[in-house]
């Protein structure tokens, strides 16, 4: 069983993707070449925002947010403890400081009803994660970020395709940043990104950014990086898009149908909450066990693979640790220590989420019985 069926979705996708990769390597244009400009503007299509611009990665997109913002060093950026390490790193990169505020407990996502209170005189932007496919709440957010001028950064690496009200991810906020590594919703073949906003004049200054601040060819207007997407790799996403609506659906059925199993199993886990107002397109199918080891040396025991997304929260990482207080979100430590990813892509199959979960609900149990009184 594969964690993440790469091989089945080229299999479906073969003769399309083919295409367009040989359609690059018959034209040599392998920088910035006509796909690039295609998939900027079916993305942008897709989504709903004005302006899409593909960048080398997921971690490039953020980066080139923050540094079209023009941070200041002390500048502060409000997120969450509670996800890759790209999303602090980024931050500090553009020369600021993240401020960790917790996640609600039941979904692992930014508490907007705690970010107000972290606000200071050098905030200058609030960066959301959708994490694990799923919408923080936008509107709150916006609200706040309103209310003290600031930029709203939807760090949506892992939800490109969900929607919150009606509207999609990476199109609700100041920027949406999100990421084509192979096994997101959307993935390319290697490492690629997009960056969205509806703002003019931040579009044109992140397409300078991404060809090292250029305006013109060898004419630096401003800082910038290497941080254009190939055109190999846009060719790949291309070839995908046309499959992209069903696999979505299947994402959305495939999420259902292990609630559906998980409860009728009765396993002693906790599966993560999806808002009503939204949908979440499960980057990873992600639940909340004790003994987390125990339950993963049983499910690895059984043929079945795991991952943890992710272990340690970002402000007990020791790149991030200085200065803060470890006793601090404690819902994101807790989680840290609880989360557990299950195998999920459009074409897992349901005989195979039946093994898993009926394996899951097994070791779930034993460890349990096993607890001390």
């Amino acid at each position: 069983m594969q964690f993440t069926d790469l091989k089945s979705q080229y299999a479906a996708l073969k003769t399309d993707i083919d295409a367009r990769i040989q359609r690059v390597l018959d034209h040599g244009q392998y920088i910035m070449g006509p796909e690039v400009a295609e998939l900027e503007a079916a993305l942008a299509g897709f989504t709903g925002a004005r302006h899409c611009i593909t960048v080398a990665s997921g971690t490039e997109a953020l980066l080139i947010a923050l540094m079209a913002l023009d941070l200041q060093p002390g500048d502060e950026v409000v997120t969450t403890p509670f996800t890759f390490a790209a999303t602090a790193e980024t931050i500090v990169l553009a020369g600021a400081k993240p401020v960790f505020v917790d996640i609600e407990p039941d979904t692992c996502n930014l508490d907007a009803s705690l970010v107000e209170a972290a606000i200071g005189p050098r905030t200058r932007a609030i960066m959301p994660v959708s994490l694990y496919g799923q919408l923080a709440d936008m509107d709150a957010l916006n609200a706040i970020a309103a209310r003290h001028g600031l930029a709203v950064i939807e760090d949506a690496a892992q939800s490109f395709g969900a929607s919150y009200q009606g509207r999609r991810s990476c199109a609700l906020s100041t920027f949406g940043a999100t990421s084509f590594f192979p096994s997101k919703p959307l993935g390319c073949y290697g490492d690629g990104g997009a960056l969205f906003t509806d703002d003019d004049r931040l579009a044109q200054a992140a397409r300078e950014i991404r060809v090292h601040g250029q305006s013109g060819r060898y004419h630096h207007t401003r800082v910038g990086v290497g941080g254009r997407m190939d055109t190999l790799q846009c060719a790949v996403v291309l070839g995908k898009l046309g499959r992209f609506d069903w696999e979505l659906q299947r994402r959305h059925a495939l999420g259902e149908r292990y609630a559906r199993l998980i409860d009728a199993s009765g396993a002693p886990l906790q599966r993560l909450a999806v808002r009503a107002d939204r949908d979440c397109v499960w980057a990873q199918y992600t639940v909340m066990v004790d003994d987390r080891a125990a339950v993963q040396r049983a499910l690895q025991a059984a043929g079945i693979p795991t991952a943890v997304h992710y272990p340690k929260a970002l402000h007990h990482q020791p790149a991030y640790a200085a200065g803060q207080d470890p006793a601090a979100c404690p819902h994101a430590v807790r989680a840290a220590q609880r989360v557990l990813s299950l195998p999920m892509s459009a074409d897992l199959a349901e005989a195979d989420q039946d093994r898993v979960v009926a394996a899951l609900a097994e070791a779930c149990r034993r460890t349990a019985a096993a607890a001390p009184a």
